[in-house]
Parts: C-alpha cells; structure tokens; sequence
C-alpha cells in the first residue's frame, strides 16, 4: 500500500466517521471532551478527585457514542474515563445539533 493509498483510506474513514456523527448527534442530550477522546451522552456524571495532592476527574457516561476512526463499534452502554486533563461537558440543545449537509460531505 502506497503513502499516497493509506492516505486516501484515512480520509475516506474519517469522511464515514463524520457523516455517522452527523446522524447520531441527535439522539444524544450531551457532548463530553476528553484530552484523548470526544463523545455524545445521555447520561454524564463528572466527578472531581484529589489523591495524593493530585487532581483528576472521573467521568461516567451511559447510551454514549465514542469518536474514533479505528473502533469498530462507536456505541457504549457505559463507558468510565479517568484523566487529569480537564474534561469539557456541554449540554446539547436541540437548535445546536443541526450539523450542516454541504455538498462535499455528502454520501457518494
């Protein structure tokens, strides 16, 4: 396989990644950022921890769907992420979740 074949195949794999969110988006009620990861929840619990003078955060997530090109099935019933980087949780309302259809992005 060629550089130029790998990628073609990244693109297009993100492509497919992008238009299975844009069908998803609207059934989930949150958006949770992660230093590693993005989801979509319906249920977060975000939880401040200190251990040894340090800080992380542990959050919990049910029904979500995980933002990762190489997984081969995106939805989680429950899903626990540890981090001590900050973690960006956003209610979604359902005027945000309109994800634009441009031509360029749309299925072939």
């Amino acid at each position: 396989m060629s550089a130029e074949d790998l990628e073609n195949y990244e693109t297009e794999m993100e492509l497919q990644l992008y238009r299975e969110y844009r069908d998803v988006v609207s059934l989930f009620s949150y958006v949770v950022e992660t230093e590693r990861r993005f989801y979509l929840a319906n249920s977060v619990d975000l939880q401040v921890r200190t251990a040894d003078g340090e800080t992380y955060f542990e959050v919990t997530l049910h029904d979500a769907w995980v933002w990762d090109v190489y997984r081969p099935a995106r939805f989680v019933r429950d899903v626990r992420v540890v981090t001590f980087k900050d973690v960006n949780v956003e209610e979604l309302q359902k005027r945000d979740i309109e994800v634009p259809d441009t031509p360029e992005l749309r299925d072939r």
